[in-house]
């Protein structure tokens, strides 16, 4: 069993940033995929960035790359997603998600951060 908490949202305005933190339980946090995702109100939960289990390969959506950065540090059992040039259509609830092999489908989930941008 995994547990996730994430932390770090709040409201903030166009073109500020923020920085989401999100703390895994287990011993193995270093051999997890770790991903995060979103969703606003009205739609389906869309992919944001992922990071390998040692850090060294990301992948992003197309909406926030060069925006956004995922990193982890798995002596602390956390993984960040720092958020530049935010903009109102980046509000959504955040989730950060742990992948052990079995897809996204299969991941244990945290329960979420809220992430308003005001215009």
């Amino acid at each position: 069993q995994v547990q996730l908490v994430e932390s770090g949202g709040g409201l903030v305005q166009a073109g500020g940033s923020l920085r989401l933190s999100c703390v895994a339980s287990g011993r193995t946090f270093s051999t997890y995929v770790m991903g995060w995702f979103r969703q606003a109100p009205g739609k389906e939960r869309e992919f944001v960035a992922a990071i390998s289990w040692s850090g060294g390969s990301t992948s992003y959506a197309d909406s926030v790359k060069g925006r956004f950065t995922i990193s982890r540090d798995n002596a602390k059992n956390t993984v960040y997603l720092q958020m530049n040039s935010l903009k109102p259509e980046d509000t959504a609830v955040y989730y950060c998600a742990a992948e052990l092999g079995a897809g996204w489908e299969g991941a244990y989930w945290g329960q979420g951060t809220q992430v308003t941008v005001s215009s």
